[in-house]
């Protein structure tokens, strides 16, 4: 790929950039028809049709709805590319033409966009793509909290098909748009939940003294939580334990026996969600013993920290700043406290997950935010940033 010209402007090749049209209407028809989590049937099929016709070896149904399709050229090494597909069950309250048609569900991430960009790529790589080996297109299911790429590892995936290593990216809103953002090690944090139950004994309101409050139990312990000191972890900055629901009782007059707490832990290594899970643990037994009511934590460890290998990052690196030049790669970002489930690729597999900017974040663009949308002037960059992955990867070069 060329390097970026002299006004900072990526240079992408004709080629590809006749691609542009026919990834916005990709895009554009992903976003209008999101699927949720393992449910993303329409998209799969149509981005199965599209792969088989240019005449990739394609796997599907792999996690239910997950596509590997294979392109083979030369006797070169293995790579994979990955992009995810799901959609968030959040109701969009954008008013333009291509908005979602399932009410409740939004593709408010971006992963439309990242389908959309790595179709391009696969397109383009099969009819100009300059390398020797093989390219694994992966289109992952339900990275949205359930956990889509271990699905796919244990139903195979990585027997099937042996890559060496593989690439990931998110577009990221707040940093500019077709920048990219990158650094070796830990670079998105774990992600854990947690339920505690606090069992007590329900009552009347009138006479308080004769039950078993869990909701003052369970008051207590949410402060608790939030007073924990996060520097006595060695981690300050570095770890977050939020409470994110709180549910107990029926109605005005009636002390009830339950009271649930729910939340989320992120930390940035294995050490410290260790000491999370304890911490959280001896303070739900201070508390029940404080209390006189029965207290139960229910912690998971759901995304592990994604840690990018440093040959891998030297490497997306490299194939960034032929498009951009060094100033359009930064590679001093701070560990982002998102998680993301790629890690789980990534504890099998060197590899290396990049940012790339959509933008600004104001004004609802923000992931997660009902009035999300993908950035489409920078679906030519992503494709552009693969396209040189691969060429770069598979060059021959030492």
């Amino acid at each position: 790929m060329p390097p970026a010209t002299n006004n900072g402007h990526i240079a992408i090749k004709p080629e590809l950039r006749a691609l542009d049209q026919e990834m916005r209407g990709w895009r554009r028809d992903f976003h209008a028809h999101p699927e949720l989590a393992f449910e993303e049937v329409r998209t799969s099929n149509i981005i199965a049709r599209e792969l088989a016709a240019i005449g990739l070896d394609v796997h599907e149904h792999i996690a239910k709805t997950g596509i590997a399709a294979v392109l083979k050229r030369g006797d070169g090494p293995m790579i994979a590319l990955r992009a995810d597909m799901d959609a968030l069950a959040i109701m969009e309250e954008n008013a333009f033409a291509h908005k979602s048609t399932h009410p409740g569900i939004m593709h408010a991430c971006g992963h439309d966009g990242h389908a959309a960009m790595l179709l391009g790529a696969a397109k383009y790589l099969t009819r100009h793509g300059r390398f020797s080996g093989t390219v694994v297109f992966i289109f992952q299911p339900a990275e949205e909290n359930e956990g889509g790429a271990q699905a796919m590892i244990e139903e195979g995936l990585l027997e099937r098909f042996p890559f060496e290593a593989i690439y990931g990216l998110h577009n990221f809103p707040g940093l500019e748009a077709g920048v990219f953002a990158i650094n070796a090690g830990p670079f998105m944090a774990s992600f854990d939940t947690f339920e505690i139950t606090v069992t007590g004994t329900g009552g009347h309101g009138a006479m308080p003294h004769l039950a078993h409050d869990p909701i003052g139990c369970a008051s207590a312990l949410v402060t608790a939580i939030q007073s924990v000191d996060m520097a006595n972890f060695g981690a300050a900055q570095n770890a977050v334990i939020a409470i994110t629901q709180i549910k107990s009782g029926d109605t005005w007059n009636a002390i009830p026996a339950q009271a649930v707490i729910r939340g989320g832990a992120r930390t940035f290594s294995l050490e410290t969600q260790n000491l999370i899970e304890k911490t959280l643990a001896e303070l739900c037994a201070q508390h029940s013993h404080k209390f006189t009511v029965q207290v139960a934590c229910d912690y998971r460890r759901r995304y592990p920290v994604l840690v990018n290998s440093r040959k891998e990052t030297a490497l997306a690196t490299r194939a960034a700043e032929k498009l951009l030049g060094h100033a359009g790669v930064k590679t001093d970002t701070d560990p982002i406290m998102g998680s993301e489930d790629f890690a789980f690729f990534l504890e099998k597999k060197p590899g290396a997950f990049i940012l790339m900017g959509n933008g600004p974040g104001e004004g609802g663009c923000l992931l997660h935010n009902p009035s999300y949308d993908f950035n489409d002037e920078i679906l030519c960059a992503g494709a552009a940033y693969w396209a040189c992955v691969v060429e770069t990867a598979l060059s021959g070069a030492p």
